[in-house]
């Protein structure tokens, strides 16, 4: 059976394109660098909205500006874009269970959802939200 598509969260986008590797498992490293092989390492389309606003907002410094980032960052990486469908709005309005109103953290969870993905994350209520079986994540 073939492994599931890898959807990093925003944050593990920005470590991954940082090259900050030891925010990283060992394990998780290999797992991104197998999917980027097989061309099934995803970011959510909503993460690089994530990105400009972080930078917009200074929290973040890219190093240059944000549409060239973003560029390089899905063009040479082997990272594809899981784009914002309207299956994947309308899932983000109607998660199962009770998971929080963020809508960046939602329609991130309904595009793993969606695309049968499992989310890459440190996020500790989507950890949360994910053991109880809504959506597949691991921590980094």
């Amino acid at each position: 059976m073939p492994e599931s598509p890898l959807l990093l969260d925003t944050h593990a986008w920005l470590w991954l394109m940082a090259g900050e590797a030891q925010r990283f498992k060992p394990e998780v490293l290999v797992r991104i660098e197998a999917a980027g092989k097989r061309r099934s390492l995803c970011v959510a389309a909503i993460s690089v909205w994530e990105v400009a606003m972080l930078e917009a907002k200074g929290r973040i410094v890219l190093g240059m500006p944000c549409d060239t980032w973003v560029e390089q960052a899905l063009s040479g990486s082997g990272i594809a874009l899981i784009p914002l469908s309207p299956r994947i709005a309308v899932d983000s309005t109607r998660l199962p269970g009770n998971f929080h109103g963020d809508p960046a953290d939602r329609m991130i969870v309904s595009s793993a959802r969606v695309s049968q993905a499992t989310l890459l994350t440190n996020d500790g209520k989507i950890l949360g939200y994910a053991s109880l079986g809504h959506v597949r994540a691991e921590a980094l």
